[in-house]
Formats: C-alpha cells, structure tokens, sequence
C-alpha cells in the first residue's frame, strides 16, 4: 500500500472520529443525558434507517434535526 493511501486512510479514520464525537455533541444540546449518549448514538444510527427509508441518501442539517426530533418522540427517555 502506497504512504499516500495510508495518509488517507488515517485521515478518514481521525475525520470519523471527529464526526462521531460531533454527533455526541449535537445529541448532548438536544437534551440527552451524559449517561445515555452512548445508547442515542446507537439510536441515532437506527433511526435513520426508520426515517428515510424511501430517501436518496443525501443527509444535511435538516435531515440530523429531523432525526433528533423523531427520536425525542420515539425515545423521550435518553433525553432530559
């Protein structure tokens, strides 16, 4: 494997880091409870499946917003 592909590859993995602790961020202002943040990300991830089942894969804020409300009427206990 070339050194260029292992610098994108580690590149990629510290970007999902990073997006994966952005997600955290976005549950936490949305009122879930420290303690359930692991299980709304779990959620988080299901939910996206049950929520544009039908859609084409495009996913911008409104869509993460959309998400977050469906899992506070679906899931009221992971947030405060």
């Amino acid at each position: 494997m070339s050194r260029e592909i292992r610098e994108l590859q580690e590149e990629v993995e510290d970007l999902t880091a990073h997006l994966a602790d952005v997600l955290e961020a976005c549950l936490h202002f949305a009122g879930v409870k420290e303690e359930s943040l692991d299980d709304a990300v779990k959620a988080y991830i299901d939910t996206l499946d049950e929520v544009f089942e039908d859609d084409n894969g495009e996913m911008g804020y409104r869509e993460i917003i959309k998400t977050i409300e469906f899992m506070k009427v679906k899931k009221p206990l992971l947030f405060v």
